[in-house]
């Protein structure tokens, strides 16, 4: 019976997707397990390590379908350890006692982090596919919105005016780091792991490194220069990388939220019956998406903690530590999935409302020009000079509801320097977006020429 939401068969599709669950399944990860005992015995049969009858009975033992999973169920809860339960069945299937030379001077935990390994690199996939999807969505956005104006905030504050093209070209440039990063530390931690019992392959004597070697290449992943049974940064890397990720996502989800309240209204998700509703007020539409991407992205981060506490093992095999990533990791990469597949709905429908924003501008009665207003007045009066006149003027605007632009064209010292029609200029948001504009031309040129595309 599922008992939490990771694999509820209400919320599994809420926070998780169908095919990150199917990586992280037990007959993926003992399917892993299967092609690394099968591509071992390939490999030292091949070199005359094990007879070559051996391997060959092995290789066709090597099946998802010779695994009875109760029974290793029993097994790992008396071993400790699913590898030895999986390797004892195939023994058993394989004739003349042949299956002896199936597992042949590997360990436990190079079998266990390999297909760990493997499972990461088949998690990755699916997170860049994303990735893409998400920085195409945003580079819709940045185009499509790129000269309309709203404001900029600072601590939940009108600031000054910016582009939501800048805004959404701003987390752009998150994800394309955040592909840049994916690409670097794939060769890092697509690693595989073939050492045995303390890391210095001594049970295969000279042909160690060779078999090792030529295991890697079977499995399409990197040799190790070294056995890394307890260093475990590469796990912990790609934990702390989706938590970067996911943490761009979280920051996605909570703008949106501040941007869909009543008194702001500028973006709401996207819209279809019933979403959103309140069990008792009708006007109701709650932000859903924006929810359970804050609520993955944290656990995420939490989860990321946990695998930084298991690069803390002692000597060359551990007491405890590594069993942490057995239940952290693949959570941390079925939670940031959904938090991804959120996000993804989320931005492709994303509905704006530019009169909104245009509308929310003059808020303020003209305050969010006043920066405009005292730069063009700092090299006639001083900058701080006009700085203390124009934050003069501000509180009278705060106080009495006046335009700023009326109040500024009342003052003798202002108009010695600027006329009306050089006030209203100045203070038109409009006029003051700085250069949102050509910055969100070098994201977007970024995102067509440099960044590393999501595989196919």
């Amino acid at each position: 019976m599922p008992s939490t939401a990771l694999d509820s068969d209400i919320f599994r599709d809420i926070f998780t997707t169908a095919e990150m669950r199917k990586i992280f399944s037990d007959e993926t990860r003992t399917g892993y397990y299967l092609e690394i005992e099968a591509a071992l015995a390939r490999v030292q049969g091949r070199m005359g390590i094990i007879p070559q009858e051996a391997a060959t009975e092995i290789i066709t033992k090597c099946t998802i379908d010779n695994i009875d999973f109760a029974q290793l169920k029993t097994q790992t809860e008396r071993i400790g350890y699913p590898i030895l339960g999986v390797v004892h069945q195939i023994v058993a299937t394989v004739p003349n006692n042949l299956g002896e030379w199936c597992h042949w001077g590997a360990t436990t935990q190079d079998i266990t982090d390999t297909a760990t390994i493997m499972q990461v690199r088949a998690a990755l996939e699916l997170v860049d596919a994303e990735i893409g999807k998400i920085s195409a969505a945003l580079a819709n956005l940045s185009r499509r919105y790129r000269d309309a104006p709203m404001a900029g905030r600072s601590n939940l504050q009108h600031a000054v005016p910016i582009t939501f093209g800048f805004k959404t070209a701003s987390l752009l440039a998150a994800l394309q780091r955040h592909r840049q990063r994916l690409s670097e530390l794939r060769p890092r931690v697509l690693v595989g792991e073939f050492a045995g019992a303390a890391g210095t392959l001594a049970s295969l004597g000279a042909d160690g490194l060779k078999v090792q070697a030529a295991l890697m290449e079977e499995l399409k992943l990197g040799e190790p220069e070294i056995a890394w049974h307890t260093i475990r940064d590469r796990i912990a890397e790609v934990g702390c990388f989706l938590g970067l990720l996911t943490g761009t996502l979280g920051k996605i989800a909570l703008d949106v939220k501040l941007m869909m309240q009543t008194e702001v209204a500028e973006v709401h998700e996207p819209f279809h019956a019933g979403r959103g509703s309140s069990s008792t007020m009708p006007h109701k539409r709650n932000p859903i998406s924006c929810l359970y991407i804050h609520a993955t992205a944290a656990l995420v981060r939490q989860n990321a903690g946990s695998l930084m506490e298991a690069a803390v093992a002692d000597h060359e095999r551990s007491t405890g530590p590594w069993e942490i990533e057995w239940i952290a990791l693949p959570e941390i990469f079925l939670l940031s999935t959904g938090a991804l597949a959120q996000t993804r709905m989320l931005l492709e429908g994303l509905e704006v409302d530019e009169k909104r924003m245009r509308a929310n501008l003059g808020l303020t009665s003209g305050l969010i020009v006043s920066e405009a207003v005292m730069m063009a007045l700092g090299p006639r009066l001083g900058r701080q000079k006009a700085h203390d006149l124009v934050s003069e003027i501000c509180r009278e605007v705060v106080a009495t509801g006046t335009p700023l632009v009326d109040l500024l064209s009342t003052n003798f010292e202002i108009v010695r320097h600027l006329n009306r029609a050089d006030l209203e200029k100045l203070c038109d948001p409009g006029n003051y977006l700085g250069l949102a504009g050509e910055m969100v031309d070098r994201v977007l040129a970024r995102e067509t020429a440099s960044i590393p595309q999501p595989r196919a």
